[in-house]
């Protein structure tokens, strides 16, 4: 805005002749405090051009705003109570000279002007007649009347209250005494809104501005601050509100189009109206801070007339809260303003907002519950929010978490992964403790392997007790009675091996359960082969001429079990020198528990010994196939033979059936594979010589044994 340069007499008798102010108020003394207020409005402001000279407007053609002249009733009020106290200034009298700033820039910067000139003429920098003394100036109800009135007071270092938000340019701020601001920055305002926003989740907003500059910075600085909390303006509605009409008249129109928006879906709207600032004895206090304390006005607390505290920062701004107001509206359009609530970022954290609920009086069609203030329902735990395409971040799609995520609170931006030892419930929104899963002897599974294990060591026990009472009879001499008892012995322990596989993985356990059971099942197997060599061996030494008799004999027998045994003893002790097996937990398998296991460690190492195994049974095999047809009335070949069967195709099933199972039933299937495989050498090779033995005694015997050979 350009505002003229008095530099001669044609240009002083411009702005004398420039337009004639209806409405002021003065009162003189010896130090006199302007003021410039807001209370008339006059179309004809908006006709003006410099074509021909302005017209007087009638004052039928102005409108008043009733609620603006409490700031002239309070100047004066104030200025009267310093006159009258003797303790407040002494021999001195305060004046008050007041204009009004018809809300027209031109307006203001005339009656600006006017301020610092004669009280009856325009014409500043010239002194002649009474000298009016102006100290200070008070006005500006909005920041584009502050700008206008800093532009010119602050050339001539007079001192500024201010009621709205301005804040002065960088080079303005130089001149400490220059202005001060009655109304709370618009920072904290900004703050307000959106606390008391996110107090109600309320998430889904439209904006009700003045079709004005200063609705464009609302609109502007809110916009940024409802974004950084995820909040999203439904609609920007621009009113053309004349001062006239006041805010409540603001607030009405704003309620007729609110009403017809409703349908919308948009509940909740945000009305940049003016900022009311407490009046009364406040002004008192500042007048008397100005004219007693102004060179130290900053930094200084004081309590108002209400005994709110009034507090100036270093910015010369007037650091204050706002109220939080219920305006209950009545079938007559009339309002009740009442008091719910706080927001004072003087307080503490936690402390600075606060609101009672209980005291608020909802609109009649929210049936005294909190409105809903969202572009789409909430998105429930279970599941997480989805963006809509060509939508404002406040709008999307409720998608259920997928499988092995949740979503535990309302509205979350996407699910997550449960911890490692949990899992997510059915409805995806809540995390459950895994179950831990091991073969354990409580369970029906555990239990039974238990028992077979027993039952079939007894039953090992019982055929060695046999073989033991009856070792002088053939049946049992026969094919190295040395050798019987070493497998009968080895069986026995393969069983019991089973129940070191039972129960909770513990370092010692997890040691013993793969070496043990490889070593064992080797010196059985290794037995069953030195029985089938000793078979041939035998039967080629009865040749005459034969060398092979020499190899006939316990030293052989001996050597091919202790030989075997060895070669799977070192594999053993090599894997648990370098990486053997230990406990661990498997979090991934099963979905829902958490594997107790036996980490084989190095799994290599693990095959090695089962193939070994399975060799020694395949070299058992193929001799005892050979030999199965020898002539000999108590060869075991053909027993062995399908023993060995039995026994590769246990194991030959175990590989995949291991591999392709978890948990548990890993286990279960390992146990079955021993149990199976030691119970089919018991009973192939054992079965039938027992039942000679204790049903068929007569056939235990040489003469039998003759019989049979002729």
């Amino acid at each position: 805005m350009v505002f003229p340069l008095f530099l001669t007499r044609s240009a002083l008798h411009c702005v004398i002749d420039l337009f004639h102010v209806q409405h002021q108020y003065y009162q003189p003394g010896h130090l006199v405090i302007g003021g410039i207020t807001s209370q008339f409005f006059s179309p004809a402001f908006n006709s003006i051009d410099f074509k021909e000279k302005p017209k007087e407007t009638p004052a039928e053609e102005y409108a008043a705003v009733p609620k603006n002249y409490q700031h002239v009733l309070s100047l004066v009020f104030a200025v009267n109570e310093v006159n009258e106290n003797p303790n407040i200034l002494s021999n001195i009298t305060l004046g008050f000279q007041i204009y009004d700033s018809y809300c027209d820039a031109r307006m203001t910067y005339q009656n600006t002007l006017n301020l610092i000139s004669h009280h009856r003429k325009t014409i500043p920098n010239y002194k002649c007649g009474v000298e009016k003394n102006l100290i200070a100036a008070i006005g500006g109800l909005d920041s584009e009347t502050s700008s206008h009135m800093a532009s010119i007071l602050d050339l001539y270092k007079i001192l500024q209250i201010t009621y709205s938000s301005f804040t002065p340019a960088v080079s303005e701020k130089d001149h400490i005494s220059s202005w001060y601001q009655m109304a709370p920055s618009e920072e904290h305002q900004y703050t307000g809104i959106v606390q008391l926003l996110l107090y109600f989740q309320w998430k889904w907003v439209g904006i009700f501005v003045t079709a004005d500059d200063k609705g464009e910075t609302f609109v502007k600085k809110l916009t940024r601050q409802l974004s950084r909390n995820d909040i999203c303006i439904a609609v920007t509605e621009r009113v053309v509100n004349h001062s006239g009409f006041g805010d409540d008249g603001l607030i009405e129109k704003c309620q007729n189009m609110a009403e017809s928006l409703s349908k919308t879906n948009i509940n909740v709207f945000v009305v940049n109206a003016d900022k009311n600032t407490k009046t009364g004895l406040q002004w008192l206090l500042l007048i008397g801070i100005m004219m007693n304390l102004q060179p130290f006005l900053r930094n200084i607390l004081f309590n108002n007339s209400v005994g709110d505290t009034v507090f100036y920062n270093e910015k010369r701004e007037l650091e204050g809260g706002f109220d939080i107001i219920n305006w209950v509206t009545f079938p007559n359009k009339s309002f009740l303003r009442v008091k719910v609530g706080k927001m004072d970022p003087q307080d503490p954290l936690g402390s600075d907002f606060s609101i009672d609920e209980n005291i608020i009086t909802w609109h009649q069609s929210f049936n005294q519950v909190v409105p809903l203030a969202l572009c789409n329902d909430h998105c429930h735990p279970g599941y997480s929010r989805q963006r809509k395409e060509g939508k404002p971040f406040c709008c999307y799609d409720c998608t259920p978490c997928p499988e092995g995520k949740i979503s535990n609170q309302t509205d979350m931006d996407d699910c997550f992964q449960c911890q490692e030892d949990q899992y997510p419930n059915q409805n995806r929104n809540q995390c459950i403790p895994k179950k831990e899963n091991f073969l354990t002897y409580e369970a029906p599974l555990g239990i039974s392997f238990a028992l077979l294990s027993l039952a079939f060591s007894a039953t090992t026990a019982l055929v060695f007790g046999i073989f033991i009472k009856y070792q002088n009879t053939p049946i049992v001499k026969a094919n190295n009675r040395n050798l019987t008892y070493t497998l009968l012995l080895s069986l026995l322990l393969c069983f019991l091996c089973s129940l070191l596989f039972i129960g909770r993985p513990q370092l010692l356990t997890c040691n013993l359960r793969q070496t043990a059971f490889g070593i064992i099942f080797s010196v059985a197997v290794s037995s069953v082969l030195a029985k089938t060599l000793t078979v041939v061996l035998a039967f080629m030494a009865t040749k005459p001429g034969s060398k092979m008799r020499k190899w006939v004999g316990k030293r052989f027998s001996t050597s091919i079990v202790l030989g075997c045994a060895s070669v799977q003893a070192s594999i053993c002790i090599v894997w648990l020198c370098t990486d053997p097996p230990f406990p661990d937990l498997d979090m991934h398998s099963l979905p829902e528990e958490v594997i107790l296991e036996c980490n084989e460690g190095s799994a290599n190492m693990f095959y090695y010994v089962l193939g070994y195994m399975g060799l020694l049974a395949l070299v058992s095999f193929v001799v005892a196939f050979f030999a199965r047809k020898l002539p000999d009335t108590f060869n075991e070949a053909k027993f062995i033979t399908f023993s060995m069967l039995v026994f590769c195709s246990v194991w030959l099933t175990f590989v995949p059936t291991y591999l392709s199972t978890k948990g548990k039933y890993t286990v279960a299937v390992e146990i079955f594979s021993i149990l199976a495989s030691s119970s089919g050498i018991l009973g192939c090779i054992f079965s039938p010589k027992c039942y000679i033995i204790v049903f068929k005694p007569e056939l235990n015997s040489k003469e039998q044994l003759k019989k049979r050979n002729k």
